[in-house]
């Protein structure tokens, strides 16, 4: 029996973790430019740390070129497919398993469980390559100190400590992600349930694959989507300047300061920046990509779960 029951499983498994992957991928090539722009004002780059967002975007179009604006995009396309597959099925794995020991009792407490351990569990497999990614698209064109992801993991493993340089900033990103994806998947499944069970006049449909169930309709997914990365976000950031921080350290002027714990450096950024210009630098572009990137990312990922056949109520 049970191997009769093992390609069904597997073949579920499988098709959770495309349709994560994928969706994750649509969302992050979305905002690549603003990604972009947001790692150069979070690591003071000198050619743009005196800009705003928008003259950022055409400095950077007209000093290197439209097609820079998607450096690095390419290493993280590698990074983001794991990562969202498996953000996206841990989530649903663990809020499954919550919900069958502990009922629908504490259902809150279990969505914002679900996310916040599916956040650090994604981050866990796939940060060496967010780790060269925001190398490499810190890089100013005449400047580039790496000539590609090979020759990134190359200088950064044999000139700055082995593999363990490879997760230089990581506890910042773990405790960071905790808030982050807890808040987001919280508020997404909180605000879709609360739809389907009390407006499905206006928010829903029938499901194209199980007419007997309701799926949000895509408006409705994408505005769920980005207020749900939007609140995650807010909370997070300041930990996600630190880590941006950590990983480019060894390419700013003043790196040797960024040799000491991740709350120190918070407790320095805070003291030498302030928190507008210091520990939410950067914070305008988070929510001009972060917003459309979780409303794409959430949406592609509900969207691929109906077409797969999968489970998509809360």
């Amino acid at each position: 029996m049970p191997d009769a029951i093992q390609p069904q499983s597997f073949s579920h498994l499988a098709k959770k973790l495309l349709a994560g992957g994928a969706a994750g991928c649509c969302a992050k090539t979305a905002v690549a430019p603003l990604d972009r722009i947001k790692i150069l004002l979070q690591g003071h780059n000198h050619h743009y740390k005196h800009l705003g967002v928008v003259s950022s975007l055409r400095q950077v179009k007209n000093k290197e070129g439209f097609f820079s604006l998607y450096k690095g995009n390419g290493v993280h396309m590698l990074r983001v497919f794991p990562y969202a597959a498996i953000q996206f099925t841990s989530f649903d794995i663990f809020y499954k398993g919550l919900r069958n020991l502990y009922g629908d009792d504490h259902i809150h407490l279990i969505r914002l469980t679900a996310g916040a351990v599916a956040g650090p569990t994604a981050v866990l497999f796939t940060y060496p390559l967010d780790f060269v990614r925001a190398r490499l698209a810190f890089q100013v064109s005449g400047e580039h100190i790496y000539t590609g992801l090979v020759d990134a993991l190359r200088s950064i493993t044999s000139q700055e400590g082995g593999v363990r340089a490879l997760y230089r900033g990581i506890v910042p990103s773990l405790l960071g992600m905790v808030p982050y994806a807890g808040t987001s998947f919280y508020s997404f499944e909180t605000l879709k349930d609360l739809s389907l069970k009390n407006f499905p006049d206006y928010v829903a449909r029938p499901s194209s694959t199980n007419p007997d169930k309701l799926v949000l309709i895509m408006p409705a997914k994408v505005v769920f989507g980005g207020i749900a990365g939007a609140m995650g976000q807010t909370l997070a950031y300041p930990l996600d300047v630190v880590r941006r921080r950590v990983q480019l350290a060894r390419m700013l002027p003043d790196s040797d300061k960024y040799r000491r714990r991740w709350y120190q450096i918070l407790i320095m950024i805070y003291k030498e920046d302030g928190v507008p210009r210091g520990l939410y630098r950067g914070m305008s572009i988070n929510y001009l990509r972060g917003a459309p990137m979780y409303a794409v990312s959430f949406t592609m990922n509900e969207i691929l779960k109906e077409m797969f056949g999968l489970d998509t109520s809360s």
